[in-house]
């Protein structure tokens, strides 16, 4: 580009290290080179079939077209290229602004982008939700192609191209858009300065899709490890990427703590003593189950489940919605009844609760397994979620337990453990065969848990 470069230019490559500075300048030359031998000598422009040639692998023609329209959006001290196409110092500015740039440079990048490249100066909330669309579709894509699913299959998860629906959804729904529906540039800033996940995708997108490598900026991790999974006996996991992709950015420990299935209803039937064996003692966790009518939720507990007839967990805690929409729900600081489970005991209540009240969870299973409740009127007081479920009562159809860290010590010394504490069925086996408990009288005694 040498000195002929403009001042704004100039400008945008300060944003990168010297030794990665010839990679961004380079990309103009290697997208050319990709289809010189079909289109002859390199010109002075980028063309839409040099893209296709370059992200088609991973992503759609719509996703490239949006891109494309991206491009040729930028005229902030970049000439358009003669006779059309996307010129050397465009091709600068917007990866500048794609992988470096602020919220109010991303803004007229996505506005040119959902427009598909009109020049409105509104976009409604539905042409957004397109681009979101392909935006996650290609990310998915990304992941899938460069083997960085870590471990998840999606042959053996949910509907993907749904849950790419119901996610575009969930980040567009956090528009602050006007009663018409539409927004323009300074709503968009506002809504990416909030909204971080939708320039992480874009950056994604942009980095692999024109193969930009650049050192300090190596590819971000954006699914958690899934560790020794039965993908050979589960049948159809819950979960799908997209779901991986909303739910992991929300727990604590991010994508760095490995998830390992503990309960599943396909493989362990339909057993509450077994769900409780599943879940107790094994760190925090999240639970995901479907109803009989088709909604799909769930709830994040930051601690273990331990019996006990007092309320447990922190405010780290939350209940989400995946279907028919994708919402968070955090704790509304009106009580501390994040998490319940007790068993076996004829005053309290018998079964696993999150938020609310007894009689009246924001979640609730049954102890009578199989059977559950999700009561608001008109919000969980915990939680301030709604009736996640269809009906008020439900039926469950599907239930999924996964650990979300690694196990708690006394998981990994659980062999060492007396029986009683390993299977509490095993326990009332061994009662109803008339055998004495000789350990449970050489117990200590534990201390009283508040």
């Amino acid at each position: 580009m040498g000195n002929t470069e403009s001042v704004v230019v100039q400008k945008r490559l300060t944003r990168f290290r010297p030794d990665e500075r010839p990679v961004v300048e380079g990309v103009f030359e290697q997208l050319q080179a990709g289809t010189a031998g079909a289109a002859g000598k390199p010109g002075k422009a980028l063309t839409v079939d040099m893209l296709k040639a370059s992200m088609g692998s991973i992503a759609s023609d719509s996703t490239i077209m949006r891109v494309y329209a991206g491009m040729t959006s930028i005229d902030e001290g970049a000439p358009p290229a003669p006779g059309g196409g996307v010129s050397r110092e465009q091709l600068v500015i917007f990866l500048a602004d794609t992988l470096r740039g602020t919220a109010e440079e991303r803004a007229p990048l996505v506005m040119a982008m959902a427009q598909q490249g009109g020049k409105g100066a509104m976009a409604t909330v539905d042409q957004i939700k397109q681009f979101l669309e392909d935006l996650i579709s290609a990310a998915v894509q990304i992941l899938d192609h460069r083997g960085r699913l870590r471990g998840w299959k999606p042959e053996h998860m949910g509907d993907g191209t749904r849950g790419v629906k119901l996610l575009a959804e969930q980040l567009s729904s956090e528009i602050k858009a006007s009663d018409q529906q539409t927004c323009d540039t300074a709503c968009l800033e506002d809504w990416l300065f909030r909204v971080s996940s939708v320039a992480v995708y874009l950056e994604l997108l942009v980095s692999e899709g024109l193969s930009v490598t650049l050192p300090s900026r190596p590819p971000p991790t954006l699914l958690p490890l899934c560790r020794e999974p039965p993908w050979g006996q589960l049948r159809t996991s819950l979960l799908d990427v997209p779901l991986l992709l909303f739910l992991a950015p929300l727990l604590p420990a991010g994508t760095s703590a490995p998830w390992r299935l503990l309960f599943s209803t396909h493989l362990h039937g339909e057993s509450f003593t077994r769900l409780v064996s599943g879940c107790k003692g094994r760190g925090p966790t999240v639970l995901l189950l479907r109803d009989t009518k088709g909604h799909v939720f769930g709830g994040f507990a930051s601690h273990s489940w331990e019996i006990r007839p007092q309320f447990q967990g922190d405010s780290r805690c939350f209940l989400f919605s995946v279907s028919p929409c994708m919402r968070v729900y955090t704790c509304t600081g009106y009580n501390q009844h994040y998490m319940y489970l007790n068993q076996g005991q004829q005053t309290m209540p018998n079964g696993l609760g999150m938020g609310g009240q007894h009689g009246y969870f924001g979640l609730w299973l049954d102890s009578d397994f199989g059977r559950g409740h999700s009561r608001a009127r008109p919000k969980c007081t915990t939680y301030g979620s709604p009736q996640l479920s269809a009906e008020e009562d439900f039926s469950v159809d599907v239930l999924e337990l996964w650990a979300v860290s690694e196990p708690p010590e006394q998981e990994q010394d659980e062999n060492k453990r007396s029986i009683l504490d390993v299977d509490p069925e095993v326990q009332a086996m061994i009662e109803m065969a008339g055998k004495t408990l000789h350990s449970q009288g050489l117990r200590e005694p534990e201390e009283d848990e508040q």
